[in-house]
């Protein structure tokens, strides 16, 4: 089996993610997983396209993920993994489909308008 490239997008995160069969470790900018996201949490999200697809241990997986926070590369790696599932076995898009974990999340941080504190809030009108 060759190696899998596969892109996933959050947010301002961009995330590329090599598949090449192996044990099951997973490095992130060249740390390993658990280093570079140290909360369950963001793990569960990681992993989770490859035990929904049982194959948590099949494939030695190297990621390049940067821009945005870490809750945002987290779900791109996510995206990326999920498409490369697909690209492996077809069968597994009726798994993760459901689940929307091949649809890339469109929401972006509105950006600050002239005149006004933040995006949506205003400076406080006062009648003196």
């Amino acid at each position: 089996m060759e190696v899998i490239h596969k892109i996933g997008r959050r947010k301002t995160a961009v995330a590329r993610v090599y598949l090449a069969e192996g044990k099951g470790k997973i490095t992130i900018n060249k740390k390993d997983m658990t280093v570079y996201f140290p909360t369950a949490t963001l793990q569960y999200k990681v992993n989770q396209p490859l035990v929904m697809t049982n194959n948590d241990g099949n494939f030695d997986i190297t990621v390049n993920v940067f821009g945005g926070g870490i809750t945002g590369q987290a779900e791109a790696i996510r995206l990326a993994l999920s498409r490369a599932m697909c690209e492996i076995d077809a069968e597994h898009r009726l798994i993760l489909k459901p689940e929307g974990l091949l649809t890339r999340d469109p929401r972006m941080v509105e950006r600050k308008k002239f005149g006004q504190k933040k995006a949506r809030k205003k400076f406080q009108f006062s009648k003196r």
